[in-house]
């Protein structure tokens, strides 16, 4: 049993983590070094995180539901990629012993916090290239084997999934970024979905953390929804990247 201070501590880190996530990403930088610092172990604390932070994923693909809905072709065909490569995430992350696993903790909260600080000028590199060069000579299909990569990473760790999936949809399809980025809202959160319904039957997750935080992770993205215009996502991203090169740094100590 945790204590009242554990379940405030762990739902406020939700509630930042889904603030985050709808403004800027990186909301798993928050949650999963929340749950290790209340003393779950590393491969239980990322499958709670996971598994708390699926409200929030789902906020983010209502708000953009209109974008989503106009490409349904495009979603069913990399939406079974996402849900595949999300269980064997999963199923790599159940295998993975959890000595190796916190060995590669610093590792992956590392890679997560340098995929989001390239975020925005990849963002504005894919932007020239979506104006600049049409990507109609590449067989739409190709996008698939990418999706389903970036899905195994999303699955196994999280963190950075997004930046990830939109480079990969931006690479092989021609469209605006506003679009694509809704796509990629809504392989996300299949990605998410899928390896959180397999890790219901893990025995892995805390259901007690899980559910405050989950709700944490709803208030969270609404609040951030409704910020959005006043406050400025690149200086909240830094943040998250401090904190995540911090994190980093202490478990290489550690």
């Amino acid at each position: 049993m945790h204590d009242w201070m554990a379940y405030l501590l762990a739902a406020f880190a939700a509630l930042a983590a889904g603030a985050i996530n709808a403004l800027a990403g990186g909301g798993t930088l928050i949650t999963f070094p929340t749950l290790i610092a209340l003393g779950i172990p590393p491969v239980a604390a990322n499958i709670t995180s996971t598994v708390a932070l699926c409200p929030g994923y789902f906020g983010a693909t209502l708000a953009q539901w209109g974008d989503i809905r106009s490409q349904s072709q495009r979603l069913w065909l990399v939406l079974p990629a996402a849900v595949v490569g999300g269980v064997l995430g999963g199923i790599l992350l159940l295998n993975t012993n959890e000595k190796v696993f916190q060995s590669l903790v610093p590792f992956l909260i590392l890679s997560a916090s340098l995929l989001l600080a390239v975020q925005a000028p990849l963002r504005g590199w894919l932007n020239h290239r979506l104006q600049a060069h049409s990507a109609q000579g590449i067989p739409t299909v190709w996008v698939i084997p990418l999706i389903l990569l970036a899905a195994v990473y999303g699955g196994y760790f999280g963190a950075g999934l997004s930046v990830i999936v939109l480079a990969a949809l931006a690479l092989i399809l021609d469209d605006s970024l506003t679009r694509l980025n809704a796509l990629k809202q809504a392989v996300a959160f299949g990605v998410n979905v899928a390896t959180a319904v397999f890790f219901l039957f893990s025995g892995k997750v805390v259901w007690s953390l899980a559910f405050v935080m989950a709700i944490g992770a709803l208030i969270g993205g609404v609040l951030g929804g409704k910020l959005a215009g006043s406050i400025n996502p690149a200086t909240l991203r830094w943040l998250v990247v401090s904190i995540g090169i911090l994190v980093a740094v202490v478990y290489w100590i550690k």
